[in-house]
């Protein structure tokens, strides 16, 4: 389903993780009557980051470790107000980014970002129960500035690459943030949903983007779904109309490029189980790429902490265009690895990934995890090797309603030294990993 930015700390960077240990907004009510609601929200993250190599992904980087810190603050209105037996919606928010001292692992961001701009400035019509036939708020519409998201974010979640002055002379700038991907919001979009929450339902969007780093892509959506008690099937299909002249280089198979894709998440009517998988195909100048995934996965409800086990396979051809692929269900759904899919790569491209997830929850309002991947390059042609093993393991901690802490240690280890045509740089392969991100909404 489309999902619009709409209320504090629900961000692409910590996916479900602060909504699951109850760190949900609660927003300072400015207005608050049958006809009128104007919230006043405020959202904050900040990390501490230390990686024990760089890599040669992008930058000056070279020999060395690298520590820094990154942080932002999202400070607006969102406003309900009913209308015409309906509910018009909209928000504006603004963000202050920063990085500080040494810059990422990759050199895309060197420490010196500081920004503050608009972020989100949107405005919509939901029909309410105006249209019994298609559900509670079966039509909808909004425009402006707005992070959507599909499915589980394989293909579009939200406008998140957050690039630095690290590389292209900070021509790529979007003012830090560039783990936390601080922005989000595409430049201009308009969305128009049919139906409710169950069955059919239906979106057409025109987006378009300002992010340098991504060609300022402009592009039509279309996505049919079917949502119903055994999952969700969905449609997609994406064409990029155009892309700035000036960043086509970026990604010269991205103009004129149509992508399709199927895909299901559900638990097939069974409790406990969890299936997701979905097929990207596309139509490039050069020719057909394509990308896909399968994972399954069980909790053991009744057990100790309730102990959970998914498995997922996945697989991308040597040109698949990620697009705008994020974490839309959880650390680690589309940024694969925390070395690995930040700084080293792979990314979502030229590579099949196994990754076996562990999770439990000791306490309500705490939860612990154990990723591990397994990457493999599939075409070492070009002399790219890329293979490498990663293990994160991590705790989410919900401190209180609107703050929450969540620790992570990770283990990289390439098969390749930067000799061998591998990425890691400096004496030692391995690379022990550590951050520490606090966030909190109101």
């Amino acid at each position: 389903m489309i999902t619009a930015y709409s209320k504090a700390v629900k961000r692409a960077l910590l996916a479900c993780s602060l909504t699951a240990l109850g760190a949900h907004s609660q927003a300072l009510e400015l207005v608050a009557n049958d006809q009128t609601r104007l919230d006043l929200t405020l959202e904050g993250v900040g990390g501490v980051f230390h990686s024990q190599e760089n890599y040669a992904t992008a930058g000056s980087k070279s020999e060395g470790s690298s520590s820094w810190q990154e942080g932002y603050l999202k400070y607006g209105l969102a406003l309900e107000q009913q209308l015409g037996g309906g509910q018009l919606f909209g928000a504006v928010n603004a963000l202050s980014s920063g990085t500080w001292d040494d810059g990422d692992a990759a050199g895309f961001s060197d420490g010196s970002e500081r920004e503050t701009d608009v972020e989100d400035a949107y405005l919509g019509w939901r029909s309410g129960d105006l249209f019994p036939a298609l559900g509670e708020n079966g039509l909808a519409f909004s425009a402006g500035r707005q992070a959507i998201k599909i499915g589980d974010g394989f293909l579009i979640s939200g406008d998140a690459l957050n690039f630095g002055n690290g590389i292209a002379g900070g021509d790529l700038n979007r003012g830090g943030a560039y783990y936390l991907a601080a922005r989000q919001a595409f430049d201009k979009t308009a969305v128009l949903s049919l139906g409710g929450d169950s069955g059919w339902r239906g979106d057409a969007m025109w987006i378009e983007s300002d992010n340098p780093a991504q060609a300022e892509a402009a592009m039509k959506v279309g996505n049919l779904e079917h949502v119903g008690d055994a999952g969700t099937f969905g449609l997609t299909y994406i064409k990029v109309d155009d892309v700035e002249e000036d960043f086509a280089f970026l990604y010269p198979q991205r103009d004129g490029e149509e992508t399709w894709s199927l895909r299901y998440q559900g638990d097939a009517g069974v409790d406990n189980l969890f299936l997701s998988g979905e097929y990207a195909w596309q139509d490039q100048d050069q020719g057909d790429e394509d990308a896909w995934y399968l994972e399954a996965g069980w909790t053991f409800a009744d057990a100790p902490w309730q102990p959970s086990v998914h498995y997922r396979y996945s697989r991308f051809s040597e040109g698949f265009d990620p697009l705008f692929y994020g974490n839309g269900r959880s650390l680690g759904t589309w940024f694969q690895g925390e070395v690995a899919a930040n700084y080293a790569g792979p990314f979502n491209t030229n590579t099949k990934v196994h990754n076996i997830a562990l999770g439990a929850t000791p306490r309500e309002n705490l939860s612990i995890g154990l990723l591990a991947y397994d990457f493999a390059t599939l075409d070492q042609d070009a002399g790219v090797n890329l293979d490498a093993r990663e293990f994160d393991l991590y705790a989410e901690w919900g401190v209180t309603a609107n703050l929450a802490i969540i620790p992570l240690i990770g283990l990289y280890q390439p098969d390749a030294s930067a000799a061998d045509g591998g990425t890691q740089l400096g004496g030692d392969d391995d690379n022990l990993y550590t951050q520490l991100i606090v966030a909190f909404g109101f």
